[in-house]
């Protein structure tokens, strides 16, 4: 099939499928489901990509929320990455309900081409990007094995080709004391939460020796029962960033040295839990993310500060650890957001609504057109067939 053909036909059909896209992207961003407990809209998705002809597997990789569709039995592998965790408090305030849809309308349009185009085409439903690493999971079992490309979109306040995605590793501090009277005994009592305000000083006072690209965040999630006891116990999540995962590794020993100390200090004992996979940095495959750049402007998208060399945003994401493994792209798709940055409120109100279903339907044609390249490009395809050898 030419693939001005192949193109066309996958336009027409998500076109045609925008009504069920929208449903589905509003279903996901009304009932927002966190790491690893996205039942119902793994479901949804499922479903819509059943009933559109996909063969679907769900509960794989041993993660219960996570799902493949299959179509196709070209000799080029790609897979489409759909991504559907809310944010604890914020709901959806990361769009994820808008790359579930547009990884959806993508799979579906793919489908309808695929044998033509030379295409395997997988979409995978990737549960825990908030924290929970379900795509390096899923990158450790199997999931992306054979794969030649692997691509999704996300949203953000203007059109990007990238970010500046950092390396990073998440976990809980967790201090144990020993409880007493605040006030007839506290010298019998090994304060827990003082503890951890000691770490909190120590990395505050870090912050000044650190590379400019290194990042420590924190929230106390636990930090005593009563005001008139002394607490026994304290908790803490805690993310930590850096450029590189080399540069992460650099990094953690200092930070673990201030947590230390707030045991020290206090004669309390220090647990450190990791509650994820470390994610890594990102690595775009240049020329995969130059077909998407000419597909994307072909619909109206600009890149206008990448062209002026502005800076990249930052954050992190699991599908870091996907681009080390296989050619992939993970491009920013803009939306009005009216102001607002992702993981505020305002910017989950900015995730419904035209301008927000534009994204996602931009987002899913160019996903399936630059798909379609990479079957139908003879130096495209060359590569990634070269790069999998």
């Amino acid at each position: 099939m030419d693939a001005r053909v192949a193109k066309a036909s996958a336009r027409r059909i998500v076109e045609e499928k925008r009504d069920e896209l929208v449903a589905l992207s509003r279903h996901i961003h009304d009932d927002p489901e966190t790491c690893f407990e996205e039942t119902r809209a793994a479901a949804r998705v499922g479903e819509m990509l059943d009933m559109n002809g996909l063969s679907v597997e769900t509960g794989i990789c041993g993660l219960p929320t996570a799902l493949r569709a299959r179509s196709g039995s070209g000799p080029v592998s790609v897979v489409v990455c759909a991504e559907y965790d809310a944010l604890a408090g914020v709901g959806h305030a990361c769009g994820h309900n808008l790359i579930a849809a547009a990884a959806v309308g993508a799979g579906i349009a793919l489908s309808g081409v695929s044998d033509e185009a030379g295409l395997s085409v997988t979409v995978l439903g990737t549960p825990a990007e908030e924290g929970g690493g379900g795509k390096i999971l899923m990158l450790e079992r199997g999931a992306f094995d054979g794969v030649h490309a692997a691509m999704m979109v996300h949203p953000w306040p203007e059109d990007r080709l990238g970010t500046s995605c950092l390396a990073v590793d998440h976990f809980e501090v967790r201090y144990s004391g020993r409880e007493a009277h605040a006030s007839a005994s506290p010298e019998q009592g090994r304060n827990a939460t003082d503890a951890l305000v000691i770490a909190q000083v120590g990395i505050g006072l870090l912050r000044q020796h650190l590379r400019s690209a290194d990042q420590v965040h924190g929230i106390v999630t636990k930090g005593g029962d009563a005001v008139n006891v002394v607490p026994k116990e304290a908790i803490g999540h805690f993310m930590i960033r850096a450029r590189s995962l080399d540069d992460l590794a650099l990094l953690r020993p200092r930070i673990e040295r201030c947590l230390e100390a707030g045991a020290l200090a206090t004669g309390t004992e220090l647990e450190i839990r990791a509650l994820s996979p470390t994610y890594s940095q990102f690595v775009a495959d240049d020329a995969l993310l130059a077909s998407w750049r000419h597909n994307a402007e072909e619909l109206g998208r600009r890149y206008n500060a990448d062209d002026e060399g502005l800076a990249l945003p930052t954050f992190s994401s699991d599908m870091a650890n996907v681009s080390l493994s296989v050619p992939s792209i993970h491009p920013l798709i803009g939306l009005d957001a009216h102001g607002a940055v992702n993981h505020q409120h305002e910017f989950a109100d900015s995730c419904v609504g035209p301008s927000a279903d534009q994204a996602f339907i931009d987002g899913a044609i160019g996903l399936a057109w630059t798909a379609i390249d990479a079957a139908t490009d003879p130096v495209l395809r060359d590569h990634l067939l070269a790069r999998s050898d």
